[in-house]
């Protein structure tokens, strides 16, 4: 990870800007108050983070990622918001795997989460079936986890769609059917209750998933 956003980090924000659509529609279903805490798995330039935490009650903001690089870029940006808009200096970051999430070991965290959420994120785990299952074991009863990650871009035009596709395979990512199958069995176990909109015409997929009672 570190080798693949070396440089790219510096401009990823930019560059990623119309591609990594159903972001700020993600966002809107994060719900935050004083008492609660929202974690990002795969935050990168912690940009969703920081978006978050530009709310009037924002909560207890904390972000995980692979990347070393990643996180250098977000704890800088982090810096110069809380410098220049006196937002974001209370995001709690961490470098880490995405399987390996455990809240109290590596936040300190007392209790687990309210909302954990992947922004194109899952599709880039290799183990992301045991991302999938740390996110559920670290969450609280009632909460929420969701996902925003490239669909098959079906209902778009043929020859956008096929460019798209191959401009996705230039930066290692794109559709993961395997995963949104997944997330279609985890609502049919009744294990959860699962919700998949489209963004953008099959675009992408946004996934709502909240865990039953055991």
């Amino acid at each position: 990870m570190d080798r693949r956003y070396r440089f790219s980090r510096h401009f990823y924000d930019v560059t990623r800007r119309f591609s990594l659509l159903g972001r700020d529609k993600l966002l809107a279903k994060v719900v935050t108050s004083p008492a609660t805490a929202t974690l990002e798995v795969g935050c990168g330039t912690a940009r969703n983070l920081l978006e978050l935490a530009a709310r009037r009650e924002p909560g207890r903001l904390y972000g995980l990622d692979a990347s070393h690089a990643m996180l250098s870029t977000a704890e800088r940006s982090i810096r110069h918001s809380a410098r220049h808009h006196s937002r974001g200096g209370g995001i709690v970051l961490r470098q880490g795997l995405a399987e390996e999430l455990d809240a109290r070991r590596m936040f300190g965290c007392g209790d687990r989460f309210d909302t954990i959420f992947f922004s194109y994120c899952l599709s880039m785990v290799p183990a992301w079936s045991d991302a999938l299952r740390a996110a559920i074991a670290n969450l609280r009863p009632g909460g929420v986890i969701l996902i925003v990650d490239f669909w098959d871009q079906q209902d778009l035009p043929t020859p956008f769609a096929a460019g798209m596709r191959r401009c996705l395979s230039r930066w290692h990512a794109g559709y993961r059917p395997e995963i949104h199958d997944a997330l279609i069995g985890l609502g049919r176990s009744g294990r959860a209750e699962v919700q998949i909109e489209s963004v953008a015409r099959r675009y992408a997929y946004l996934a709502t998933v909240r865990p039953t009672a055991a």
